[in-house]
């Protein structure tokens, strides 16, 4: 492994790194974020019903979850520098694409590519905190990153309703594929020679992480607590008009306060784990311990089936997914804790894709609970998630573990 450069100038430049993968994932969670906004409009214009709509989430689902294995795979092949370039490019075009569209069909297809593209920002991005940080700050850094998810989230509500109102839910679309072109030119000036990058390409490994019980325990833990996330990003705005009663005006001005909160959830939860571990705890309980807290936060989310007031349920779910960032902050690391650098994209990319087939199971059980019985069952559902989740973390530090190399 490359030794680290010494000099408050790589700190400076890990930094700014960090912060581009802040902004790929902001126009990442922006992008998706669009659907879920004009939902109601789109609803209306092409008369879908909830399963109908569930179905246009689950093509860019779809094409999100089938990809993350091989966007790691490739990306530990390619390096973190081109393979999220192309990435952006890609998504930015399908996009782009989604604004022409003239029917659910067109749409649909046109977030499957999207959903393609997309796929590449969290395996990469975790590579790249790998290669540019040591790990006390990489929770930290993986929190920061992460939490451009949650701005994206914040932002939207204000610009997509207002674009949508004033010109189209096309125009929302639009924007967002012009903005991800910028990224790129800062992104290829600042990506080189990174401090903690491994000498060897991505030559051995392979798949032998497949049987090592800790991959299966982030594997799982993401499978179950990120159907949590996939949810609140996809129907809180349906949520909040058909049961709440919210105008797309209301909509605009109040559904960003828990993105807010889930981004301040990412850095709680880097900064407590990487406290723990500056304190001397090993790595992966200080992962762990933070995760565990914050999944018994999550599971009190049965409560919001008791909101009768839109100011409550948004408190109570800013609550919830304040702790599922703070989750997320850590479970993201914990490949990069565990796994060299000839794989940590594709162990990455591998559990993004388990996390989105349970997103996709979600979705696809959600549009049918909420038309025949409601929100009430679906919240009772979700609650039980992060304890399952927390169960099967724990394998990250029990039973026997493969021979793989530390990073």
């Amino acid at each position: 492994m490359a030794a680290p450069a010494s000099g408050s100038s790589m700190s400076k430049r890990s930094w700014w790194i960090a912060t581009l993968l802040f902004l790929s994932t902001l126009l990442n969670y922006f992008d998706r974020q669009i659907l879920s906004l004009v939902s109601p409009v789109l609803r209306v214009q092409f008369a879908l019903t909830a399963k109908d709509y569930s179905f246009l989430l689950n093509a860019f689902l779809l094409g999100y979850t089938s990809m993350q294995f091989l966007a790691g795979w490739v990306v530990d092949r390619l390096g973190a520098r081109r393979g999220l370039m192309f990435a952006m490019l890609w998504w930015s075009a399908a996009g782009t694409a989604a604004a022409t569209t003239r029917s659910p069909h067109q749409l649909a297809l046109c977030l499957l590519l999207m959903g393609v593209g997309e796929a590449a920002n969290w395996p990469t991005a975790v590579k790249a905190v790998q290669e540019w940080f040591p790990p006390n700050k990489r929770a930290m850094a993986v929190g920061f990153f992460n939490a451009g998810s949650s701005a994206g989230a914040v932002l939207a509500p204000f610009i997509v309703s207002r674009l949508t109102l004033h010109y189209s839910w096309r125009a929302a679309f639009l924007t967002c594929g012009l903005l991800a072109v910028l990224w790129i030119g800062p992104w290829r000036f600042l990506y080189k020679d990174p401090p903690f990058q491994a000498q060897a390409r991505a030559t051995s490994g392979g798949l032998s992480f497949f049987a090592d019980r800790r991959a299966w325990g982030i594997i799982l833990a993401r499978f179950f607590a990120d159907s949590i996330w996939y949810f609140y990003v996809f129907w809180l705005p349906d949520y909040l008009t058909s049961v709440q009663s919210l105008s797309l005006k209301s909509l605009g001005a109040i559904a960003w306060i828990p993105f807010l909160a889930a981004g301040l959830g990412n850095f709680a939860g880097g900064y407590a784990s990487g406290s723990l571990i500056r304190r001397g705890r090993p790595v992966v309980p200080s992962r762990l311990a933070v995760m565990g807290a914050s999944a018994f936060v999550m599971a009190l989310g049965v409560g919001i089936r008791y909101c009768h007031t839109a100011g409550l349920a948004i408190a109570l779910i800013s609550v919830i997914v304040f702790a599922y960032s703070a989750w997320a902050a850590n479970v993201l690391t914990l490949p990069s804790d565990i796994f060299p650098p000839s794989i940590v994209a594709t162990v990455s990319g591998t559990c993004g894709t388990l996390a989105g087939v349970g997103g996709m199971l979600t979705t696809f059980l959600a549009g049918r609970v909420i038309d025949r019985y409601g929100y009430g069952p679906v919240f009772i559902g979700l609650s039980c998630l992060p304890l399952l989740a927390l169960a099967c973390s724990r394998l990250t530090v029990s039973g026997s573990v493969s021979s793989l190399p530390q990073p």
